[in-house]
């Protein structure tokens, strides 16, 4: 699957979960981490995990697993590593906290209504 693959079922994954306020921002100019950066909210510990094993489940049925994942333990950050898409599963506190969006703010944000089409 290309990278672009990979983010369209993942978000698609995580809005079947309600996952709320999604936002994808494409870092690919900016750092050699990674293509994509999704950053999703949950409302609850357990929501987190769902949604990390909702991604991890889709994505799995097309053959595609994760390099590396951390935080299930916590569940307030949850980061599901695909090399070239990394998903952040945040429980609502830890997001403020952390505030991804403020630090890759010059991350180009992609539309993701155009990737649940």
């Amino acid at each position: 699957m290309t990278d672009y693959e990979i983010l369209t079922e993942g978000v698609k994954a995580l809005d079947s979960k309600k996952a709320f306020d999604i936002k994808v921002l494409k870092v690919r100019d900016l750092t050699i981490l990674s293509n994509y950066f999704v950053i999703a909210g949950a409302s609850s510990t357990t929501q987190a995990k769902a949604l990390a094993d909702e991604v991890e489940f889709k994505l799995g049925e097309k053959g595609v697993n994760p390099r590396h994942y951390e935080g299930r333990q916590s569940a307030n950050w949850i980061v599901l590593d695909y090399v070239d898409v990394i998903f952040h599963i945040f429980h609502s506190e830890s997001r403020e906290f952390y505030d991804l969006e403020r630090l890759w703010q010059d991350g180009e944000e992609i539309d993701v209504e155009e990737l649940l089409k």
